[in-house]
C-alpha cells in the first residue's frame, strides 16, 4: 500500500476493534509539540513547568490553579483550550467518537485548526488503502481551505495556505507577474499523466485540482464524501456529481460550506438568486441513502442534494461537520 498524509498523525495511533482510532500518548505528544503550545523564550517558569510535566505524562490531570498560575493571559487562554480539547479526546472511546461529540454537542472553544486536524486524521483512516489520487486530492478540501481561480477556462482549486504564502512572499516568476496570472498557474494541476506523483507530495498539498472541467475531480470528491459518511455514520450512501438540480420537489439539501448553505437556503425559500451568486456554486451532488431504513421518513427514498460554493473572494472552506449534523440519517452504530 502506498503511504500518504503522514502529517495527519495516523502513524501515531492504532485502530480499535471497531475500526476507529485510539487516542494514544504519542498523538497527545504531537499536539504538545505544536508551535502554538511550545513555550516561547519569554514564557514564565510556571508555563515551562506545565509543558514539561505534560511531555512526561500527557494524560496528567491539570488543575485550574496550575493554569491560573501562568503569568501571560494569552497563554492561560491557549492552555485552557488545549486542555479542554485533550480532555474531550480522552473521554471518548476513539478519535472518531470525539469528533462526533464535538459536532453534535458543540465545538465552542475548540480552535478550527484542531477540528481540521481531527478531520485530516479521520479521513486518513477512512481512506486507508485508497489508490486513487483524485479521491485523495479532492479529500483535502475537507481540512484545507482552497483558493479558486479560472485558468485557461477551467476552475482550479489550490491550497489557500500555499497560495497566500506565495503571494505574501512575492515568489511568482517574473513571467507570471508580467502576464498578471495567479500563483496557481505555477502549480501542477492533477492529471492522468502526473497522478503518480501525488504520493510523494501528498503532505505538501502542492497539486491544484481541476474541479471545473475534469469529471474525475468531482467524482473523487463524491467518493471522499461517501467514505467520510460511511466511516462516521456507519451508513452507505451513493454520491454522484450533477450539472444542475432539475428536481422540482427536492426535499433536503446540505450546504458543504457556509456559502453553499446560504445559497441553498435562498433557493429553498424560493428567493431569486442573482446570477453572480449562483455562479459561486462550484459543485453539486446528489446523495442517495442506500438503506431506506436509515433515512429520515421526511426524505424516504428521495435524494439529498449537496452544494459547495466559494465566497466572493473565491475562498472555499468546506465544513464536513455539516454532513454529520445535516444528513437525514437515523443514527446507528458509530466508529
Amino acid at each position: 500500500m502506498t503511504e500518504f498524509w503522514v502529517s495527519s498523525g495516523h502513524h501515531l495511533t492504532r485502530r480499535d476493534a471497531g475500526g476507529g482510532l485510539v487516542v494514544t500518548d504519542e498523538l497527545l505528544l504531537a499536539y504538545l509539540a505544536r508551535p502554538e503550545l511550545v513555550p516561547p523564550d519569554e514564557a514564565c517558569r510556571a508555563e515551562r513547568a506545565l509543558h514539561a510535566a505534560l511531555l512526561r505524562e500527557p494524560r496528567r490531570p491539570v488543575t485550574p490553579a496550575e493554569v491560573a498560575a501562568l503569568a501571560d493571559a494569552d497563554a492561560r487562554e491557549n492552555w485552557e483550550m488545549i486542555l479542554a480539547f485533550r480532555d474531550r479526546l480522552l473521554a471518548a472511546r476513539s478519535v472518531e467518537a470525539a469528533y462526533l461529540d464535538l459536532v453534535r454537542r458543540g465545538a465552542s472553544g475548540t480552535p478550527p485548526l484542531f477540528l481540521n486536524q481531527l478531520v485530516h486524521l479521520i479521513l486518513r483512516n477512512a481512506l486507508d488503502g485508497c489508490d486513487d489520487p483524485y479521491t485523495l486530492r479532492a479529500a483535502e478540501l475537507f481540512f484545507r481551505p482552497q483558493r479558486a481561480s479560472v485558468t485557461d477556462g477551467s476552475l482550479l482549486l489550490a491550497d489557500a495556505e500555499l497560495i497566500d504564502e506565495a503571494e505574501g512572499a512575492g515568489t511568482q516568476s517574473p513571467l507570471v507577474a508580467m502576464l498578471g496570472r495567479e500563483p496557481v498557474s505555477e502549480l501542477d494541476v492533477l492529471t492522468a499523466d502526473n497522478a503518480w506523483t501525488y504520493w510523494s507530495r501528498s503532505d505538501a498539498f502542492s497539486m491544484a485540482l481541476n474541479l471545473g472541467s475534469n469529471p474525475k475531480s468531482r467524482e473523487g470528491l463524491g467518493r471522499a464524501i461517501q467514505a467520510f459518511v460511511r466511516h462516521l455514520l456507519a451508513v452507505e450512501v451513493e454520491v454522484a456529481p450533477l450539472a444542475q438540480i432539475e428536481d422540482k420537489d427536492w426535499r433536503w439539501f446540505v450546504g458543504l460550506d457556509a456559502e453553499g448553505t446560504r445559497i441553498g437556503n435562498a433557493l429553498w425559500r424560493g428567493e431569486t438568486v442573482e446570477p453572480a451568486t449562483a455562479e459561486r456554486v462550484i459543485a453539486l451532488f446528489r446523495l442517495t441513502i442506500r438503506d431506506a431504513a436509515r433515512a429520515d421518513p421526511r426524505v424516504g427514498d428521495r435524494p439529498v442534494y449537496l452544494l459547495l460554493a466559494m465566497t466572493p473572494d473565491r475562498l472555499v472552506t468546506m465544513k464536513p461537520q455539516n454532513l454529520i449534523a445535516g444528513l437525514p440519517v437515523i443514527q446507528a452504530g458509530e466508529a
